[in-house]
């Protein structure tokens, strides 16, 4: 099998890339490098630099489906610059299905996002709940959600938007490296390496069993694994929902625990005021994943995800 995959030169993209790879299809990253790294394109793909609304150019009947990844995906800019969340999240997603449409092209897996949420009623949080985004970034990336929906219901696109809680450890030669980083795991190993004094705490008073928020994390190469399964799943004219996590929560002060733990260094923790739109509690209930795809996390100890980030963190530091 042939696939495109958008923004594959990035963290997640550039995993399931190689994923693809591994199980013997052939693969064409398609990726503007805003964000993305040309190191981060795994051997064995082809690779074009180029902007999703330009899609049309590349995208042809040859391809049997696209996995969607190019998108900005910082909540904070999001908040601060809504017009370029609106023009690359929606505006670039319409144009590619547009472009797959022309082509004949007719499966698409959507890296969509727990964001599309907002604050939960209640954890954890089923696909049949609520969507009350609180910022620009998961307002679009509902949006597009919503898009994909009519397009399966309109023109017989099969598709599974995929919604992802807190992404996270490294796969091969593929890791985060986001600027800025704002995601907990690489801040706190960014406090070991000694390239940060210490990492703030955002709030120690949340009704949790230490007062820190607790997150859903999952690694990387389990979600990658849901992609190759969801293209299989997916079914013409209908639009599958799937979140992707483990089910189970870690507070920050675990996270902090667990990378003195791995990486055998001091972290210095530094309590700062609660972020507004921060919930005490973010847990996926993924058996939707599970009864639709046949998905089964593998790789939920957060000793071993941790441990797979800080490898790859210190193998990026060495590059540099």
């Amino acid at each position: 099998m042939k696939y495109l995959v958008t923004g594959g030169a990035g963290y997640v993209g550039s995993v399931v890339a190689q994923h693809l790879l591994e199980a013997g299809h052939d693969v064409t990253v398609l990726d503007n490098l805003s964000t993305g790294f040309r190191e981060g394109v795994p051997a064995g793909a082809a690779f074009v630099e180029g902007d999703i609304r330009d899609a049309g150019k590349w995208l042809d009947a040859s391809f049997d489906g696209v996995l969607h990844f190019a998108a900005s995906s910082q909540v904070g800019e999001s908040v601060v610059k809504p017009e370029k969340y609106w023009d690359n999240n929606v505006a670039g997603s319409m144009a590619l299905l547009a472009a797959m449409r022309e082509a004949g092209v007719r499966k698409l897996v959507f890296s969509s996002t727990a964001a599309t949420y907002g604050e939960p009623e209640r954890v954890p949080i089923v696909e049949s709940a609520p969507t009350r985004p609180t910022n620009p970034y998961g307002a679009s990336k509902l949006a597009v959600d919503h898009m994909i929906t009519s397009e399966a219901n309109a023109h017989g696109l099969a598709a599974v938007s995929l919604r992802y809680f807190n992404v996270a450890g490294a796969y091969g030669t593929s890791g985060e490296r986001h600027d800025p980083e704002s995601h907990l795991i690489p801040l706190v190993l960014q406090v070991a390496q000694g390239r940060r004094d210490a990492i703030s705490v955002y709030g120690d008073d949340y009704p949790t069993p230490d007062g820190t928020c607790v997150r859903d994390y999952i690694h990387v190469a389990d979600l990658a694994e849901a992609h190759l399964l969801a293209l299989t799943a997916a079914t013409p004219g209908e639009h599958l929902i799937c979140n992707l996590g483990n089910g189970n929560g870690f507070s920050v002060r675990q996270v902090i625990e667990t990378v003195r733990a791995v990486t055998g260094h001091p972290i210095p923790e530094v309590v700062a005021p609660r972020r507004g739109g921060d919930p005490a509690v973010l847990v996926a209930s993924a058996d939707t994943a599970r009864e639709k795809l046949g998905w089964n996390p593998t790789r939920a100890d957060l000793a071993g995800i941790v441990a797979d980030a800080w490898e790859f963190a210190q193998s990026i530091t060495e590059e540099h």
